[in-house]
């Protein structure tokens, strides 16, 4: 069985008074979920002076609520070589950063219940073969034998990449706000921004309720509300929020941490332990968006509005493989608002008009898995002018002139219920 490395603990930070007067920083990162976080620990380690703001508490929001779970073998070459780049700083987050990181490694199944998931997994394998991960193809009576509660039932086919990983998602936020704020970096929670100052192409000033930061760079990491942000500074950031939710199981006799996680292509879910019990999550034909311009501004996550019949019918459409979940009490039922672009890339780089805003967003429900990887390459952007290899593939301004709502919604909601099967984006990719 995997054994954890240690265990984290949470971050408590209380809310300063209002100031009247802020130090000038190097970076104001504003946003201070995984990819915010991870942002402001590099920027900090490559010796920078960095606020990290963000408008409820540090850590708060969306990635304490994520799934915490790892998918390395991507539909393109640029996510791959992220992905993998990320499982191998989680799994040295104590030694890089001095924060404790409790995860496991039993790697990931793919599971194809349909012919064209079959042939689709097929292509996986040969694909993530080609870029050196060790993935092998299954048959179901193997597939059942590593994850005991799977039924082969309608299982055509599945796969098992033997390195992912998964882990409670608040850590990875918090170890990173609280490394970053050794190394310096200043925590500014409950502070909301409302507008910025800029002179010419260069915002100057970010000014919030609870007073101004001059700063030389800005790093827009606000999740759900990085397009809002966006706006206000007077750029764009394509994407929409949606309402993403899972459930937990009371503890089961017979989950082990050393059990892999399971996706069921078809129908979008995915299974992993939990402390005891068994999570099931996964992504709806029919997601819910959240208009934030009909959202009131002090909305928090913690005000989303759940509703577990939703998580009900998909695991009724995984019944035959794990029966498990028809009549397993449930001790945990949580959701987020992850961020959909139209092509379901990250959105990272400068912003489009101004000389040093940078995107980090577009989360494309991944963000948390591979925000230590982006968190490294934005600070490198910030501070050497250039990520350490090409991103265009994710830059803020490759989005269609003129791209309206509604082509956006479309989009954005079209990616979100295809998920596990979203058409190729690259010649090659499986």
């Amino acid at each position: 069985m995997s054994e954890p490395v240690a265990k984290t603990t949470p971050i408590l930070v209380a809310a300063s008074e209002k100031p009247t007067l802020m130090p000038r920083f190097d970076v104001v990162v504003v946003g201070s979920g995984a990819l915010g976080a991870s942002a402001a620990f590099h920027l900090a380690r490559a010796g920078r002076s960095v606020a990290l703001l963000d408008k409820a508490e540090i850590a708060s929001q969306t990635s304490p609520r994520a799934a915490g779970l790892s998918g390395q073998l991507r539909r393109n070459i640029v996510m791959s070589t992220l992905a993998r780049r990320s499982v191998e700083k989680l799994l040295a987050f104590a030694d890089e950063t001095g924060e404790p990181m409790e995860l496991y490694q039993p790697g990931s199944m793919n599971i194809a219940r349909t012919e064209r998931h079959r042939v689709q997994l097929e292509k996986a394998v040969a694909w993530g073969q080609s870029l050196g991960f060790p993935i092998e193809a299954l048959s179901p009576e193997e597939a059942c034998e590593r994850m005991p509660f799977l039924r082969p039932t309608g299982v055509l086919s599945a796969t098992h990449l033997k390195t992912d990983v998964f882990l409670e998602p608040a850590q990875v936020p918090r170890g990173y706000a609280a490394a970053a704020a050794k190394l310096g970096a200043e925590l500014h929670p409950h502070t909301r921004v409302d507008s910025f100052v800029a002179e010419g192409a260069k915002i100057r000033r970010v000014l919030t309720d609870r007073g101004e930061f001059e700063a030389d760079a800005v790093v827009d990491a606000a999740g759900a509300w990085a397009r809002r942000l966006a706006q206000l500074a007077g750029s764009e950031a394509p994407m929409v929020p949606m309402r993403h939710q899972l459930m937990v199981t009371e503890p089961i006799d017979g989950v082990g941490n050393d059990q892999p996680i399971v996706r069921v292509i078809d129908v979008n879910v995915y299974v992993r332990p939990d402390r005891g019990g068994l999570m099931l999550g996964g992504y709806e034909r029919d997601p819910r968006p959240l208009d934030l311009n009909q959202t009131p501004v002090d909305f928090r996550v913690e005000d989303l509005e759940l509703d577990l019949s939703v998580l009900r019918r998909l695991a009724a459409t995984v019944g035959d493989q794990f029966p498990v979940f028809v009549d397993a009490p449930i001790r945990e039922h949580r959701g987020g608002l992850p961020t959909m672009t139209i092509d379901g890339e990250h959105i990272v780089g400068p912003a489009p008009g101004l000389d040093n805003l940078y995107l980090l967003a577009g989360c494309n429900v991944g963000g948390l898995s591979i925000s230590p990887a982006l968190g490294e390459e934005i600070a490198a952007w910030v501070v050497r002018g250039a990520p350490s290899f090409d991103l265009s593939r994710m830059s803020p301004a490759r989005f269609p002139q003129g791209l309206s709502a509604s082509e956006l919604l479309a989009g954005a909601t079209e990616r979100y219920a295809h998920y596990y099967s979203p058409p190729p984006v690259l010649p090659g990719a499986y």
